[in-house]
């Protein structure tokens, strides 16, 4: 059981998702303000399953998927841009930057949660794609990333080539799409509440508060 001022928090997200960075700094502020401890576990979801290997222009694709037009994703990017200063992401978005497939971030990730390294990597891709423009759908790419925390190679290698690994994460997203999630950041806090998008820090201040009250 964990303790009265801890909240389980499971976090359906992508890799690729910059609202979902977003929404986790928010949560981790809101939290701290409060003396709460976050128990997190990052579920997978992908925002572009289909998207081949070698990615695409990231305005051509927001273009492409949403309709917006090229200031649109100008405006976007600086929004965001602003908002990651205030938590301390640093948003590097380029003309060059590119979107990714993220099945095999998602796999590592799975392997990773076994060996209490979830978070951790977690936010090592979230830095190696929005901050150092990596192609974090490259398997020499996440081999360096993960091993990086201590994770043996053989291992890493193994998970990334698991079909077993591949079929739990695909289980999970038809999971998430049958309860009705189609975007993220979705949090399910205490696996009964989902609260979904970025909702800011405040917001997030009240919904941990309520958490706790009902601990008590």
């Amino acid at each position: 059981m964990l303790p009265v001022n801890s909240i389980q928090v499971d976090i359906v997200s992508d890799v690729v998702c910059p609202w979902c960075y977003v929404g986790y700094k928010q949560l981790l502020q809101a939290a701290k303000a409060l003396d709460i401890e976050l128990t997190v576990s990052w579920r997978p979801f992908q925002l572009n399953p289909n998207m081949a290997q070698e990615g695409q222009n990231l305005r051509e694709h927001l273009i492409e998927k949403y309709g917006i037009s090229e200031q649109d994703s100008v405006n976007a990017r600086e929004r965001l841009k602003n908002v990651g200063e205030e938590l301390g992401i640093n948003f590097n978005f380029t003309d060059d930057s590119r979107i990714y497939n993220t099945m095999d971030a998602h796999k590592l990730l799975a392997f990773a949660s076994e060996l209490d390294k979830q978070n951790e990597l977690k936010q090592a891709l979230f830095n190696a794609y929005f901050t150092e423009q990596k192609n974090i759908s490259d398997r020499l790419v996440l081999m360096d990333i993960t091993k990086h925390l201590g994770l043996d190679v053989d291992d890493i290698e193994q998970a990334l080539n698991s079909d077993q690994l591949k079929q739990l994460v695909t289980r999970e997203i038809q999971s998430f799409q049958a309860q009705g999630i189609t975007g993220v950041p979705a949090m399910i806090f205490k696996q009964k509440y989902l609260v979904t998008g970025a909702q800011g820090i405040d917001n997030y201040k009240n919904i941990l508060t309520q958490l706790v009250a009902e601990n008590n």
